[in-house]
């Protein structure tokens, strides 16, 4: 498992490994029912503190992406809660490229763009 990090992000460390791995299970490289790292073992992965590491699971726990099992570990599951916060964050993402100069149709083309990488038609 390739984690990228940016140390210099304002976005926390913890963040940023839960934010990658939704992606890696949004694209398919994280099938559901596959195994995760253990904590210690994504903490060593990406050079960071086991807590940090724990925090990043938390969130994907709390969210729907993965379950924790004692005898299994972490394991992506079947399903993501949709949140009223994923929504606000999606309207907030649109409207900062709007602000940025981007049109509607460039919006839209990157939208249809990204969806295309996931497969999603």
């Amino acid at each position: 498992m390739i984690i990228e990090l940016d140390l210099n992000s304002k976005i926390p460390i913890y963040e940023q490994i839960a934010n990658e791995i939704v992606i890696m299970i949004s694209k398919g490289k994280l099938k559901i029912g596959e195994s995760l790292p253990s904590v210690r073992n994504l903490a060593d992965i990406c050079d960071i503190n086991p807590m940090t590491a724990n925090k990043a699971y938390k969130i994907l726990q709390n969210e729907g992406y993965i379950e924790i099992n004692r005898r299994k570990g972490a394991v992506v599951s079947r399903g993501h809660l949709l949140l009223d916060e994923d929504i606000d964050n999606m309207k907030l993402s649109i409207s900062k490229l709007f602000l940025s100069g981007m049109d509607k149709k460039e919006i839209l083309d990157m939208i249809n763009d990204y969806l295309e990488e996931l497969c999603i038609s």
